[in-house]
């Protein structure tokens, strides 16, 4: 495959527009510059299509997009149960979590701890969370995403990896959340209509004069096992989606984890001008999230008509790419670009945001006000200028660390899922009960953080064949019945919860219930549809 001029010229003229928008609405107003509000939380000012926006263009990147095209080629329609619960789970953050974290002014996760719990278990998660988004999100899309770009453009691997990491963090380096953010509508109209049309031209290619209709049709016709959303015990992939565990199970924790608790994803939320509008971008980015699969599913199905003897499942989408002419691969080519850039620079910017504000202002900036009683203008500015020196070092690290630490892994999307999955139960438990569960305190926290690790290595390792999402299950119900012991048994100290949920309110709008309505409705019948 290689990019004709035609190509060259869409992918450039994307860069550099994308580039330019993102400086422009980073730009100061006159005789004013960024604090920490304007740099971390986008001024507290995103309108609900920016949320929305932000949320799935944090989300979809390489690993997505090429792992998900290549599970549809070897599963099926099933690896779509992650969109679409994924699009059920943000309903529950809108309705029950965002009330609760913007009444109590929450900016990042480790400080909802630190408020809900303590000092100790907000320095632990901060910590992780760093090591986290470092060593395994950020290396592992730089790394995949280089992998992807040379198969598409032909060019050396390392120069695409440095090339899309040096890119992610300069775009965003003035902006912070804001230039992220306000520059997802762009990102993510490209990434969907980009995979539409990648989906369009497959079943053109299959249906022949019958269309897409036709080539639709005629593809769940030709090969019916890969339409089954629910896998039966005898199905050779039932230990990576086990029955009905996507609805019921193991799923649900991993999605609350993620869409809830998760600094780069929920700090879009956060960073919304009202409840209301984070509310309104959360059904947006729901909606979105119903449409994925036919955008990065799909085509990896259509690959199984069209490109039937692959050597690697994940070669199913850059198989899929050779369908389009010169100028629409360069469109699809800069939408993929577009996921792998709008995902890194949101995770350089949660990087940025929980050094800063959770590790370095607690240790070495002490908060200091102006004469008007406002924040100190010059710490504001120093803080903006550590974040903006943990991005560029956040990205360094992963460059060098992308090939050691992923390169040599034959499915790194399954050393992501498997690292994080260790921690996953735990962190749930530990949100969940910080939220709803006035009793529970740092050393019920604490140790069902320990528990989640310590038990999932003894169940990888004692049952290596129980399911990923059921083991994630076992192991929150374990942690669960720990926290809640030690809480109760541990007493806690008076002023370690300055957590209030009395006060807030968890009404949410008719536009917000209806379109929750129709989301539920939808997933239902496609359920229905594909069982």
């Amino acid at each position: 495959m290689t990019l004709q001029t035609i190509d060259l010229v869409v992918v450039i003229g994307y860069a550099i527009g994308i580039f330019v928008l993102a400086q422009w609405v980073s730009r100061d107003k006159a005789g004013e510059s960024k604090d920490t509000s304007d740099y971390f939380l986008a001024s507290k000012a995103l309108p609900w299509w920016a949320v929305g926006a932000s949320l799935i263009a944090a989300n979809i990147s390489a690993e997505q997009i090429v792992g998900m095209a290549g599970s549809g080629y070897a599963i099926g329609l099933a690896i779509a149960s992650y969109e679409w619960m994924a699009g059920a789970t943000l309903l529950i953050v809108g309705k029950f979590f965002l009330p609760i974290f913007l009444h109590n002014r929450i900016y990042t996760m480790p400080q909802f701890l630190e408020q809900r719990y303590g000092t100790s278990i907000r320095t632990i998660m901060a910590v992780f969370w760093l090591a986290l988004y470092i060593f395994v999100n950020l290396t592992s899309i730089i790394w995949l995403g280089s992998i992807a770009v040379t198969q598409v453009a032909g060019i050396n691997q390392d120069l695409a990896l440095v090339g899309l990491g040096a890119f992610a963090v300069l775009y965003q380096l003035r902006g912070g959340l804001k230039a992220v953010a306000l520059t997802d509508i762009v990102q993510v109209t490209l990434l969907v209509f980009g995979g539409l049309l990648v989906s369009a031209l497959t079943l053109r290619a299959i249906g022949g004069d019958a269309g897409m209709i036709g080539g639709f049709t005629e593809l769940t016709r030709r090969v019916p096992d890969h339409f089954h959303m629910i896998l039966s015990p005898d199905n050779p992939h039932y230990k990576d989606l086990p029955g009905l565990a996507v609805l019921i199970g193991g799923m649900w924790i991993a999605n609350l984890s993620y869409w809830g608790f998760n600094q780069y994803i929920i700090q879009r939320a956060l960073a919304a001008k009202s409840l209301p509008e984070a509310q309104k971008g959360i059904v947006f980015a729901a909606f979105l999230k119903l449409l994925m699969p036919l955008v990065i599913v799909l085509p990896g199905i259509a690959a199984v008509v069209l490109a039937p003897d692959l050597a690697k499942p994940d070669e199913a989408y850059p198989a899929m790419l050779r369908l389009l002419p010169p100028g629409l691969l360069g469109l699809v080519f800069a939408a993929l670009i577009a996921a792998i850039i709008a995902s890194t620079a949101s995770k350089i910017n949660a990087i940025a945001t929980i050094f800063t504000l959770d590790l370095y202002a607690k240790q070495f900036s002490r908060p200091t006000a102006a004469e008007d009683g406002r924040a100190d203008p010059a710490q504001e500015r120093r803080l903006v200028l550590v974040g903006r020196i943990a991005a560029c070092v956040s990205i360094v690290i992963a460059m060098l660390t992308a090939r050691p630490l992923i390169g040599q892994s034959d499915q790194a999307f399954q050393f992501i899922q498997e690292f994080s999955g260790f921690f996953t139960p735990g962190i749930t438990v530990i949100f969940l009960l910080g939220l709803f569960w006035k009793r529970a305190n740092e050393a019920g926290a604490i140790g069902a953080a320990i528990a989640s690790v310590v038990l999932s290595y003894v169940l990888r390792a004692a049952l290596p064949d129980l399911p990923f999402l059921n083991r994630m299950s076992l192991v929150f119900f374990l942690s669960l019945a720990l926290a809640v012991v030690l809480s109760l048994l541990v007493q806690s100290r008076a002023d370690a919860n300055r957590v209030t949920v009395q006060d807030v309110d968890f009404r949410t709008t008719t536009g917000f219930n209806v379109a929750c309505l129709g989301i539920v409705l939808i997933l239902i019948a496609l359920y229905a549809t594909w069982w």
